[in-house]
């Protein structure tokens, strides 16, 4: 299908999703992955009126930087490594996986401005995951304020791959319950407005249990088998 007519279809689900639970379809942003699809696709993307476009690894977002023909909102939203932090900081907006000090350091060294971070944590405690536990999250935020360039924007997590709906519910509530607790801080570096969480297969539960930022690649753009 043309990524124009799964944008519509996806825009539709999140308005009956919000009406009901009593949300604004206009507070959440649906980042297209483009990990998986060519430049064309994601220009494809573009063209179909998505702003926001995630990349997952350093190769992927530089080579879509060199061929789309726009500028779209850049999220990285893979497992950034320390020495790749100097190759795309001048490019993304958001940077989705900030999990550690040594690459708060980093960032907070090669940006001249803040920039836009979200904490990841593993709200599910799969070792397969990455991300910080819950109850580390506090600590880490204020840890962080020694990095002047460092805005915590909010957290993402990635739930579980489950068919059990509550499995997935409790593990975005985790979510939205720590996002609170950052919120009641008041810490200036630490707005924690965003919550990123919900990918193809979840986001509608994720946008009614508080999702500002759904990552879909599958369901929005496809998957090509020319993987860039």
């Amino acid at each position: 299908m043309k990524v124009r007519d799964n944008l519509e279809v996806i825009q539709n689900q999140i308005a009956d999703v919000c009406k009901k639970a009593g949300r604004d379809p206009e507070e959440i942003k649906i980042i297209a992955v483009t990990k998986y699809v060519s430049p064309e696709r994601a220009q494809e993307a573009i063209d179909a009126g998505v702003i926001h476009l995630g990349e997952n690894r350093e190769e992927g977002l530089l080579h879509k930087i060199d061929h789309l023909e726009d500028k779209p909102v850049w999220h990285f939203i893979g497992t950034l490594q320390t020495r790749k932090v100097k190759n795309i900081i001048e490019h993304v907006t958001y940077i989705h996986s900030l999990d550690r000090l040594s690459l708060a350091k980093e960032i907070n060294k090669r940006s001249d401005s803040k920039v836009r971070c979200l904490i990841q944590v593993n709200a599910s405690g799969e070792e397969s995951k990455h991300g910080l536990r819950p109850d580390d999250v506090t600590g880490f935020v204020h840890e962080l304020k020694q990095y002047p360039n460092i805005e915590v924007s909010g957290l993402m997590t990635m739930a579980p791959f489950t068919e059990d709906e509550q499995v997935i519910r409790d593990c975005f509530r985790t979510m939205k319950k720590l996002q609170a607790e950052i919120q009641s801080l008041q810490l200036e570096n630490a707005p924690c407005d965003e919550l990123s969480m919900g990918m193809s297969n979840d986001f509608k539960i994720a946008v009614e249990e508080g999702s500002t930022m759904v990552r879909i690649g599958t369901a929005l753009v496809g998957n090509e088998s020319e993987v860039q």
